[in-house]
């Protein structure tokens, strides 16, 4: 007699099994981790990026350590804030796979991220960061939206967010945490709209990973990075890494999320909800009186 358990995890292993996924800005960082694990979910995998030598390399390298199981990933060279360059990722993964069950627009950049004096903000950088984060990401969910009607697939639109979705204040530049919120607004209304087609639209908004993006920003080693997040973090005993946000991108994509659309699955271990300033301040006072 089979196994109950054993089947579940059968189940659970093929989770995204013969679904066609599109991931902008999949080459490097989260995007990177969450092709690897689409594809060992059972996806098929475009990867939608303008780094070129790694999104080919990235290709390469899932193929190579995933060639028992014989996967099918591909990489297509794409701006996303180009209108034709959109389109044609949308139409040509349409001419290879027939379909798009999922589209991943995880594509952002942080711009001058610690920019915080309104006076000093570069007004062109400020564009530069809306245009890629919020109007990519706009281009990218209409083009995948008309696929999706048109196929009539009950599809998945995911949107990689910030918990500068929900915070501000954090340090972080006015032109990044203004695009993240606006990319919450942005889910929230399309999925009012593509709900009557069963299409489904949410967001994650993690808490810092130390991801090139970052480490970059920051001018300091995944490490080093990965220790301060640490440090300022709520939940300890554990780090928080691109492949736990992979895993939740994961499951907003897969059959277990058929009914969760409008969500903003925020993963910060508790840190959005505490104001911790005044308790240190309070310590600090305590040591020192």
């Amino acid at each position: 007699m089979e196994d109950p358990s054993s089947s579940k995890l059968s189940q659970s292993s093929r989770r995204l099994e013969g679904k066609v996924a599109i991931i902008t800005g999949g080459a490097s960082g989260l995007g990177a981790s969450t092709a690897r694990l689409f594809i060992q979910y059972g996806a098929i995998v475009v990867i939608a990026d303008i780094q070129d030598d790694l999104g080919h390399s990235l290709c390469e390298t899932i193929l190579e350590s995933h060639k028992d199981s014989n996967p099918t990933i591909s990489y297509i060279h794409c701006d996303v804030t180009r209108e034709d360059d959109v389109p044609n990722l949308i139409d040509s993964t349409l001419s290879k796979h027939g379909k798009l069950d999922i589209m991943f627009n995880n594509a952002g950049i942080p711009g001058k991220c610690y920019n915080t004096d309104l006076i000093e903000v570069d007004g062109e950088d400020f564009k530069r960061v809306m245009e890629v984060n919020l109007y990519g990401a706009f281009l990218g969910a209409k083009h995948a939206a008309r696929a999706m009607i048109a196929k009539n697939t009950r599809g998945s639109i995911i949107f990689t967010a910030s918990l500068s979705s929900v915070m501000a204040g954090e340090g972080i530049s006015h032109a990044y945490t203004a695009s993240k919120h606006a990319v919450l607004g942005l889910v929230r209304n399309l999925c009012v709209e593509l709900g009557q087609y069963g299409i489904r639209v949410n967001c994650i908004s993690p808490y810092a990973v130390a991801s090139p993006m970052l480490t970059n920003e920051l001018n300091l080693e995944m490490k080093r990075v990965e220790e301060k997040a640490y440090e300022a973090g709520n939940l300890k005993e554990v780090v928080l890494r691109a492949e736990d946000v992979a895993e939740a991108v994961v499951y907003l994509a897969s059959e277990e999320a058929k009914y969760v659309s409008g969500l903003n699955l925020i993963i910060d271990g508790g840190y959005s909800t505490t104001n911790p300033v005044f308790p240190k301040c309070l310590r600090l006072a305590l040591i020192n009186h």
